[in-house]
């Protein structure tokens, strides 16, 4: 596991929580083999396994979780989808919320067009719940906490553009062109065995972005 090429933020003989860069893709596809999947064989040598306990869109970077062992994935599943796992994320907005705090509760489900698909409001979509709170504001601009109740595809994205405060970078939802500036800041769940905790810093992207802005780092 010494060979693995991004940080570890949480072992155990059956979960680990990687930092995964952004520009990463969780799956191969038909544009790139380079993904999480295929850097499987370097956590583990086992025949089953590992799995994907969650997913992080591509351009998101921070905490995966990916089970070692089928049972800590059927755990660690569960909880994620009754929503005992706290997910805490930070987004650099182009546009500050004026508040400076509060809760989004808008369902979400996903709408194909010919240019492709994306997620949007909708009240027969699925239930999307996020918390958010601005960490630093400055220049119009602002860093938020987000923490997910729920885990809806797209949810921070979606959820900051309907607050009016797209992320930036987030060319689908009205954030703009460059990298997203959206990350997987910290991961909780307890499980049986062992209470997972992990948090991913920064990238050198995001901190220069919040330095340019003179956004405050907590």
């Amino acid at each position: 596991m010494s060979d693995f090429p991004y940080p570890i933020l949480y072992q155990s003989p059956r979960l680990i929580v990687i930092d995964k860069p952004a520009g990463l893709p969780v799956h191969p596809g038909p544009k790139t083999t380079h993904s999480v999947e295929a850097l499987f064989p370097l956590l583990s040598r086992r025949k089953d396994g590992p799995w994907l306990v969650h997913r992080l869109d591509a351009d998101t970077s921070g905490c995966l979780m990916i089970a070692l062992r089928k049972q800590a994935l059927v755990e660690a599943q569960a909880l994620f989808a009754s929503g005992q796992v706290r997910k805490t994320y930070w987004a650099v907005v182009g546009k500050a919320p004026v508040e400076n705090e509060g809760v989004i509760d808008t369902p979400l489900r996903k709408v194909a067009t010919k240019e492709g698909w994306h997620m949007a409001r909708h009240a027969n979509g699925q239930k999307a719940v996020t918390a958010w709170r601005v960490l630093s504001r400055s220049q119009g601009r602002a860093l938020m906490e987000l923490t997910l109740l729920t885990g809806r595809t797209h949810q921070a994205r979606v959820h900051c553009a309907v607050l009016g405060c797209p992320i930036i970078g987030d060319g689908r939802y009205g954030g703009g062109t460059g990298a997203l500036h959206l990350m997987s800041r910290s991961l909780h769940a307890t499980l049986t065995t062992e209470q997972v905790s992990a948090r991913a810093e920064p990238s050198d992207t995001f901190r220069r972005t919040c330095h340019d802005f003179s956004l405050t780092l907590p």
